[in-house]
């Protein structure tokens, strides 16, 4: 029970996690098209310092359970299964929206061969989760002890790192955390518990947090930009990496309190189908967004909201539609020619077992 709990609060926390990328991604584009601002601009606004470094992190909590396995293995489990889902969504995105939509078959074979190399759009998160994997289980070769990789990582994260490689600059970014996620594991697993146990403890704590990070994320400094909001003092190097290690503790506190309520089981159920929805959101959040606009919804925040819950729910209908019809299943499970070495036994979803 203890165990089923805590995997629990894992994949609330990655509902969180997923409802928010959503969320920006809903606000961003609608303020792009029509140069508005709704609600949802300010709730990823006062997110911002860990919208994406909690991904991360959270990522990393199980790390420790295969980082010990021989690189092949290793790789299999968390290098190849990201690297086949990015390769296969990157094709699938760029042939339809530049490829089928914008009729240009040369420019979408120019775009597929660019993110070999380059992140392609949102799923820039799933190419970096390869990456960071195969860092921390270098680092974990080489016998460099934990401090060392979280000093480096957060050397990183501080330092002002713009070399126009949207890949470098990336890791550059979000490898604190995600290594943070392994190293710290122990620590966020006691934190979960604790909060568990002590529900208004943790409620008192929620509060004062949120507050504490509304004042820095809101404050001198801070625009309210259409696309992408700029933080205040939240976002001073140093400072926000800190909110953003407290902003993520605060989530894996949030997300252990809702394992206390069955009304809430739907998001632990979307938790541990995040990447299903993180691959498959873009396109009808687009078409909606389109469709919607030519229709006459240009207020910010109907439209924002409108385009954010079909961005949720068409993946998942389209998951649906694959368990249902048995047809498709390379989309959210890899096939057994995508493994190196033999595929496990049993389904070996988008999102990794281990």
């Amino acid at each position: 029970m203890a165990d089923s709990k805590r995997l629990d609060w894992v994949d609330m926390a990655k509902g969180i996690s997923i409802l928010l990328v959503v969320m920006m991604y809903a606000a961003s584009s609608v303020g792009e098209d029509t140069g508005g601002i709704g609600l949802l601009h300010w709730a990823i606004a006062f997110a911002t310092a860990f919208r994406m470094p909690e991904f991360f992190l959270i990522s990393g909590l199980f790390l420790s359970r295969v980082i010990d396995r021989p690189w092949r293995a290793y790789a299999d489990r968390r290098v190849v299964h990201y690297v086949y889902f990015y390769a296969l969504w990157a094709v699938i995105h760029i042939t339809f929206k530049v490829g089928l939509l914008a009729m240009d078959p040369a420019g979408a074979a120019g775009q597929l061969a660019w993110a070999v190399v380059q992140p392609y759009g949102v799923l820039w998160f799933i190419y970096m989760l390869a990456v960071v994997s195969a860092a921390a289980k270098l680092l974990h070769q080489l016998r460099l002890p934990v401090w060392f990789g979280l000093a480096a990582g957060a050397a990183l994260q501080i330092a002002p790192v713009h070399t126009g490689s949207y890949q470098v600059d990336q890791f550059a970014e979000y490898f604190v955390y995600f290594y943070a996620g392994y190293g710290l594991a122990p620590l966020f697993f006691r934190l979960a518990g604790w909060a568990m146990n002590h529900a208004g403890l943790a409620l008192a704590g929620l509060a004062n947090w949120a507050i504490l990070n509304a004042a820095l994320v809101f404050s001198p400094g801070f625009v309210m930009n259409p696309i992408h909001p700029v933080m205040g003092y939240a976002g001073l190097p140093g400072l926000h990496l800190l909110l953003a290690l407290i902003g993520t503790a605060s989530l894996c506190c949030l997300a252990a309190l809702l394992t206390r309520l069955s009304a809430m089981d739907w998001l632990r159920w979307l938790g541990a189908h995040s990447l299903v929805v993180y691959v498959a959101f873009v396109l009808p959040m687009g078409i909606a967004r389109t469709v919607l606009i030519r229709l006459g919804v240009v207020e910010p925040t109907v439209l924002s909201l409108a385009i954010f819950l079909v961005a949720v729910v068409s993946p998942l209908v389209l998951f649906w539609l694959v368990e249902r019809t048995g047809r498709g299943k390379f989309l959210f499970e890899r096939p057994a020619w995508a493994h190196l070495g033999e595929a496990p036994a049993g389904k070996a979803r988008i999102a990794p077992a281990e």
